[in-house]
Order: C-alpha cells, then sequence, then structure tokens
C-alpha cells in the first residue's frame, strides 16, 4: 500500500499490531462485483492497548486508509480501508449496521487476517442478528432506493457517468435490491449467506448492468420489503427483538483480557 499516494487518519501501528480480523467487504463480498468498475474495500478490527481503554485520553477508535483523498470517490484499482476498535466495531454490529456485519459471515477466500480472536468473534455472528438488525438493513434499502428514484435530498449525483448511459444509477439499483434480498433471508433463517445466493447474485449483477428498468426494479424491491414485514409484524421470523448484548459483552471482556495478557 506504502508506493501508492493515499490518505491516512488514525494509529496504524496500534491498529495493524492489535488486528484480529480483517475481510474483504463491498460488492467483491457479495459476488456482485464487475471487473474494471468497482473498488476494493476491506473492513477489520482491532484490539486497542489497555492504556486506550482505560485512560483518560480520548483517542480515534478506527483507522483509515484510502487512495482517494477524503470525500473524493473511489474507482477501478482503489483501495479503502478501515479498522475499528472492538468495542466501536461491537457498538455497530449490535445496531446492525449491514457493511459492519460482512467480516462475521465473509467467506474464508475473503478473510484477508483472522487470529484466533478473530475466530471467536465470528464465532458468535449470530448473536448479533436481531429484529433490529433487519430494521437497520431496511432503512439502508431505503436510502438507496430514494437514490436511484432520484428523490434524496442530495441533489447533486454521486455517478452521472451512470445516469448518462442508463438514465438512472444502476448502482445504487444493485444496492437497494441486495438489502432487500438479504434482509429477507436474515429475517426467514437468522443468518446471512456470502457471496449471495446465485439466483440473487444474477439478479443484482443484471440490475447492476442496467439490464433492468428501473420501475421493474423499485417494484421487485417494495414486493420483498412487504415479504419482510409479514415475518416480522406476524412473528414468523426466528430473530429476537435485539441482539444478545449479554454474551456479546461477556466474550469482549474475556478477549480484552487475554490479549492484553490479564
Amino acid at each position: 500500500m506504502s508506493d501508492q499516494p493515499n490518505v491516512e487518519y488514525g494509529d496504524r501501528d496500534v491498529a495493524l499490531g492489535g488486528e484480529i480480523l480483517r475481510s474483504v467487504v463491498g460488492s467483491g463480498v457479495h459476488g456482485i462485483a464487475i471487473p474494471g468498475t468497482d473498488d476494493h474495500d476491506e473492513m477489520g478490527v482491532y484490539i486497542e492497548p489497555a492504556s486506550y481503554v482505560l485512560g483518560v485520553e480520548k483517542r480515534r477508535a478506527d483507522y483509515v486508509w484510502r487512495t482517494q483523498p477524503e470525500g473524493a470517490r473511489s474507482g477501478p484499482g482503489d483501495t479503502d480501508l478501515v479498522l475499528y476498535s472492538l468495542r466501536k466495531y461491537l457498538r455497530l454490529a449490535i445496531k446492525g449496521n449491514p457493511t459492519v456485519m460482512l467480516p462475521l459471515y465473509a467467506p474464508e477466500a475473503d478473510l484477508i487476517v483472522v487470529t484466533p480472536l478473530g475466530e471467536e468473534l465470528r464465532g458468535l455472528r449470530s448473536s448479533f442478528l436481531s429484529k433490529q438488525a433487519v430494521e437497520r438493513f431496511l432503512g439502508y434499502m431505503h436510502s438507496q432506493h430514494e437514490r436511484m428514484l432520484g428523490q434524496s435530498k442530495r441533489n447533486v449525483p454521486n455517478r452521472p457517468e451512470l445516469i448518462a448511459k442508463y438514465g438512472w444509477d444502476v448502482k445504487y439499483g444493485s444496492h437497494a435490491l441486495r438489502l432487500a434480498h438479504q434482509g429477507l433471508e436474515i429475517a426467514s433463517t437468522g443468518s446471512l449467506t456470502l457471496p449471495m445466493p446465485q439466483e440473487q447474485r444474477e439478479r443484482v449483477l443484471a440490475v447492476k448492468r442496467g439490464e433492468v428498468p428501473r420501475d421493474e426494479v423499485s417494484q421487485e424491491i417494495g414486493r420483498l420489503e412487504l415479504e419482510v414485514r409479514r415475518l416480522l409484524d406476524g412473528g414468523r421470523t426466528p430473530l429476537a427483538d435485539v441482539a444478545d448484548y449479554q454474551r456479546i459483552s461477556d466474550w469482549a471482556v474475556g478477549a480484552q483480557r487475554r490479549h492484553w495478557g490479564w
């Protein structure tokens, strides 16, 4: 990474020195990357030194490395890396953040770093899925759906080249459809499959390639959301209301103590 111009935030030595888990995230891990069009995203988790957790000095809880300046779009060949402190990562995962969930469910081929503590964290993955997590997936889906329809408060198109080519931002459409499918899978099975099952993956890729009309994509997203709502509202889901805070917290305390040698 060091031979490319980059933007870097946070304490590199602390983050990389305490890293327990990192995986590919983004389109690659979902199985919907199109060669030559997508950037490369990685996300991981590190354990902070005891002085960071127990001391009084406020410190940045994530490490960020990007080949593009902050605020600039990443394109083909670019890399975005974020490493979260364990405590910050767990707070985000407990709420059901869709992107943060990915290192827990990524297939082994997409794992870049995994230590014994990282394996233990992945072993807890079912504890993070909840009805609250499904609602978070739907929330992200709505955001992408609005942008796909041009209804977002963000008036400036993020990818004007796609709008010029297809008449709408097909990438937002693919993201919204993916999130709808994944929200339904979590609500119905209590798990998440990565990469996406083949039939769903091919459908999302067809949207991403501009092969499906926008209105058809929008209707499909709406149908999937209705199915999710029937499961949640009808009590026909294996999920608890919220994540298993106690199990996750107990593990986090023990993991940090073992990492520090206490």
